[in-house]
């Protein structure tokens, strides 16, 4: 058998593409897009062009960087050492900050069982430390826990999601959908801009192709591909799931709740069909999660092993899991946490997605500035250098729009966030090694949640 019928194809790459993406990260969005109004589509047309021109940058990337990895050797191109290491270090703040997104996704869905949850904020910060202590734990007994659980748990929100993309129209109601166009009558751009945060955290894994870009067949074919077609299909679903279901549930009753897929599928045909559908995410979210922190926990263990982080995060016990890492990172989540109560959970929500967002995009500048260095390492023709060039400006630009969209609250902490990061490089960078590559004990088909993407080296693939 040739080597070529050992590898991955289009089809199937592109699938593993589009799974990347639609994870838990969508099944809050309709809520917080409710608010905006069905305007909000607008958002998603405008991500859906940023988010592919990043998934062709980062394509482009991966197959002209020889290493096996991900973003951060892209940015170590061009940026040297404190790079790799910014790029890494925002990665692994992303992953924390976005883990609570993730919980906050979960209890919203669960107060549709115990109310309890979503009664007050307190109670609410109770829910999501308790489901991050709870994943955590359980990772404790090692991977294979974890890549069964999640091989599952993501069809969760896929399946009703996309039902909802193909089906729901049978059911719309055009008028309710114009009648909320903009519910909080602003200028248009403003409104666009409101809703670009949101979308661009529900892209986020678009550039999955290209980390495995080295078990692909004609990679120099099929990765841009199946880059394109998956953010494309995830887009698609997305634009479809979030407008429709602006035309089946009434904006003001979408708006306040805290399990809109839940509420769209009662609304449709039964209350016991709506809880269905919410206990179907609340599993994939717990899934997720699970996935996640074990992710997390193994990435700061990545980053130990050369250097970047402390040695805390390398120790691992018998079942080969760092505890003592995943305690510490542990910590910093349940702080965030309490640092981000809000009076509503959607308002949470929103605030831990800008957060992660600020915290996904830093490293996405810094790796996608060194494009141009990259392709003339590589001897790249002139005419492909400047198409690929113009794609990659469209991504930057979109980049810096999405950053402008956070406010100034997660901008100010995002900031801090990353000043932080050179204050701990320069402690850090007579330490740091060469990196090597380091693959966490997860399948590459298991999908562990939101964008699930398996990390290669430290900080070296995105959510």
């Amino acid at each position: 058998m040739s080597t070529r019928s050992n590898k991955m194809g289009v089809v199937g790459l592109t699938i593993l593409v589009a799974v990347n993406i639609m994870g838990s990260g969508i099944i809050m969005l309709p809520s917080n897009m409710a608010k905006i109004g069905s305007i909000s589509i607008l958002s998603w047309l405008v991500s859906t062009i940023g988010a592919m021109a990043l998934a062709y940058s980062f394509a482009v990337a991966g197959y002209l960087v020889p290493r096996s990895g991900g973003i951060s050797l892209y940015a170590e191109e061009a940026h040297g050492k404190s790079g790799f290491f910014m790029t890494s270090y925002n990665y692994f703040f992303c992953l924390v900050v976005g883990d609570i997104a993730i919980a906050v996704s979960a209890i919203g869905y669960l107060s549709s069982f115990v109310p309890w949850f979503g009664s007050t904020p307190i109670h609410t910060c109770i829910g999501v430390i308790g489901a991050m202590w709870l994943t955590t734990v359980a990772n404790f007994w090692g991977a294979r826990i974890t890549s069964r659980f999640n091989s599952i748990s993501v069809w969760g929100v896929i399946i009703p999601v996309a039902s909802l993309a193909i089906f729901g129209w049978f059911w719309f109601n055009p008028h309710m959908f114009t009648s909320s166009w903009n519910v909080q009558h602003q200028p248009v751009g403003k409104a666009i801009t409101s809703g670009i945060s949101l979308t661009l955290w529900a892209f986020i894994g678009m550039e999955s192709a290209c980390i495995c870009s080295d078990t692909v067949d004609n990679p120099k074919r099929n990765v841009p591909i199946a880059c394109l077609v998956g953010t494309g299909f995830a887009a698609i679903v997305y634009m479809l799931s979030t407008a429709v279901i602006q035309g089946i549930v009434p904006n003001l009753a979408l708006a306040n709740s805290h399990a809109p897929f839940g509420l769209a599928f009662a609304t449709l045909f039964s209350p016991w069909v709506g809880q269905a559908v919410s206990m179907l995410a609340i599993v994939a979210c717990l899934g997720s999660l699970l996935g996640w922190q074990f992710t997390l926990g193994q990435v700061a263990k990545s980053a130990a092993e050369i250097g970047m982080f402390p040695k805390i995060f390398g120790k691992i016990t018998k079942n080969e899991v760092p505890v003592k890492g995943l305690l510490v990172i542990l910590g910093m989540q349940t702080l965030i946490s309490l640092l981000t109560i809000s009076p509503d959970l959607n308002q949470q929500f929103t605030a831990v997605v800008n957060l992660a967002v600020f915290n996904n995009v830093v490293p996405y500048l810094l790796s996608l500035t060194a494009l141009a260095v990259i392709m003339k390492k590589n001897n790249v023709d002139k005419r492909s250098f400047m198409i690929n060039m113009f794609v990659v400006s469209i991504a930057l630009i979109y980049t810096m729009y999405s950053i402008f969209s956070l406010g100034e609250t997660a901008v100010f902490w995002g900031c801090l966030i990353m000043l932080t990061g050179y204050l701990v490089f320069g402690l850090r960078a007579n330490h740091i090694t060469e990196p090597v590559e380091i693959i966490p004990e997860v399948s590459p088909d298991t999908n562990t949640g939101h964008n699930a993407v398996k990390p290669v080296v430290a900080g070296a693939t995105m959510r």
